[in-house]
Parts: C-alpha cells; structure tokens; sequence
C-alpha cells in the first residue's frame, strides 16, 4: 500500500459522519483484552479504553500531516502497538513508528525479503524460539541460542532477521503490547571466534532497532552460561543502552537458582533446570511458518518524503553515533583480554 493513497483517504479528524465517509476499509479494532488487562494498559500505559480510537485517530492525523510518503499501514490495530509502546505519548509514538520503517529502509541486508521461510534454516537451527507457556506476568519468553549458529552457513544477519520476525509475530498479540516480552539468552559454548561476528556496525544497529525502533516492550534479559568474554561486550555496549533497558539484564552465569528466581521453573525446559518438558522448537517454527502471508500483508517499504533522509529521521544524533564507534572500536581488543 502507499503512504500517499492512505493519507489521502484519511480524513483529517475523526467524529462527524462526513468524515467517517471518507475513511478507506480498514478492519474495524475490536478490543481482545481481558478486563484485567484493560486496568492494566490503564494504569501502566496510560491508555484509556474511552479515547482509544482517539487516540489512534491523532496518531494516523499526525503520520499524514508530517510524514504523508511514509508508505505505512493506518489500521487501528497497527497503530495502536506504537502508542501502547510509548505510553500514548503521540509524539514518542510517532517517531518510533518512523523509525521502525526507518530501519528496514537502512538495513536491506535484515529486510530485504523478510519472511519465515526465507530464515527457515535459522529456525530448524534452534537459534530462537519461544517457550510455549507465559511467565506469571503474562509476558512470553523468546530464547536465544547463539551456539545454534555455524558462521559458515549463513551470515550472522540471518540470525537478526529470524529474531526481528519472532518479535513480530509476538507483537501482533494484543496481550503482548501490554504485558511485554522476556528474553533468555544460552551463551553456553560461545567462542571468540564466533562473537567477533558481532562487530561495531550490527551492535549499533540492533541496539538502534530493540530501543528505539521497534514497539515491544523488553521487561528483562536473562544471560545464562555467559563466558568471561561476554562481559567484556557488555561492559562495552552498556553505556549505549537506556538506563532502563541496561538495568533489566541479568547476567546469571551457571547459576540456575538465580535464573529461577527471574523465571519459575515450571515454564522453563529441562535444560534449563525446569519442569516443562525438553525444549520443543517445532511448534514455533510451525506458527511462524505458517504465518507467511500475514507478513507479506502487513510489510510495507518506506518511502521517505523528499526533504528527508534515513537519517534526519533516526533518533541519534551524528555525536552520538561518532561516540558509539569509537567505543565499539576497542571491542576486538577488549574481546581477546576477556577471553
């Protein structure tokens, strides 16, 4: 779809019926939050059940007025992820959301013909999936096994996109958008070799993506079986992450009570000291896969207005991102010291 045909059909306010005549067909938002939930979204996101498609209504007004080339979809239910993830903050919502087209328009080597079964590989792999029960608060749990990964078989970016796909799949649950998502991460048998993969340019960009340009709500990272190497990229990224985003990580090393204490047992995997049963990639992978359709439906390309560029739109500023490199510079060195 076109940014352009979109806005165009849009009307500028929403209330009267001459307005509503000039809307395109776009699905009709039907709420599918538990009460619970609702008081939830409430108290912690701001969002109130009474101005919600108000809301929505201001946000789509405002795509229109300041970015009508954008190429994004309007629907309610699209739009309402990016308000739900800044708190019905309009502003903070909307530069998300351009950021997140931002960011596939940047990095074609993640987006370019992203779909499940152009990463079916990744999948079959174990590299990520998603445990099949929620924790107590409601949030699933996506784990990450680096050690899945043979650099000589694919590119280390094969990885990001099968991560960024699961996250979509996962952010198109209303309960998702509220209660937010978990990660555990298994470090364990993560060389140097492998790490060095993950150099200055992927570190900055997926650290830009996760913050800043994707509307999820991270509620903790769970490093386990981390070696002495990992720290040392941690303590080098560190200062480029939001100091609240920096202070839900959690590095448990082999320690599976401490990791128990963050996720109950009775969710996890045997592998992981739980009682859930063994770890069962297939039933994600089938979900996933079988999704393919909806993706192809809601990705869209983004297409800038012509008095900008991708980077007027990021949010980092030229200092920030000279600081970030010459930091992430001294990585390779630091690696090798740690390791």
């Amino acid at each position: 779809m076109s940014g352009e045909s979109d806005c165009t059909r849009t009307s500028p306010s929403a209330g009267s019926p001459s307005d509503n005549e000039l809307l395109p067909d776009r699905p009709k938002y039907v709420c599918t939050l538990s009460p619970d939930l609702v008081t939830k979204a409430r108290e912690e996101l701001q969002e109130k059940p009474e101005w919600r498609l108000r809301d929505v209504q201001a946000l789509r007004d405002m795509v229109c007025k300041d970015y009508p080339s954008l190429g994004t979809c309007l629907d309610d239910a699209f739009l309402l992820r990016f308000l739900r993830a800044r708190k019905f903050d309009y502003d903070r919502a909307l530069q998300l959301l351009v950021n997140y087209h931002t960011c596939r328009r940047t990095w074609p080597e993640v987006f370019s013909n992203l779909k499940p079964s152009a990463i079916k590989p990744v999948l079959e792999s174990g590299f990520v999936t998603v445990l099949p029960h929620r924790d107590p608060q409601g949030r699933h749990v996506v784990c990450i096994r680096p050690d899945r990964w043979t650099p000589s078989n694919y590119p280390i970016t094969e990885n990001i996109r099968a991560i960024y796909l699961t996250l979509e799949k996962l952010i198109q649950s209303e309960e998702t958008q509220v209660n937010g998502i978990v990660i555990l991460a298994d470090y364990k048998g993560v060389s140097l070799s492998k790490a060095s993969h993950f150099g200055p340019f992927v570190a900055k960009k997926v650290i830009g993506i996760l913050q800043d340009g994707f509307p999820i709500r991270i509620k903790a990272v769970n490093i386990i079986n981390e070696p002495r190497i990992f720290k040392g990229i941690f303590a080098i990224i560190k200062p480029f992450l939001k100091e609240k985003i920096a202070n839900r990580f959690f590095l448990h090393g082999c320690d599976l009570n401490s990791l128990h204490q963050n996720i109950p047992p009775v969710i996890l995997p045997e592998e992981y000291g739980g009682t859930a049963g063994k770890l069962d990639i297939s039933a994600w992978n089938e979900l996933l896969l079988a999704s393919e359709e909806d993706f192809l439906h809601d990705f869209s390309e983004l297409v800038l207005p012509c008095d900008s560029s991708p980077h007027d739109l990021l949010v980092s500023g030229d200092a920030d991102e000279k600081q970030c490199d010459d930091s992430l510079r001294g990585m390779k060195p630091q690696l090798y010291y740690c390791y």
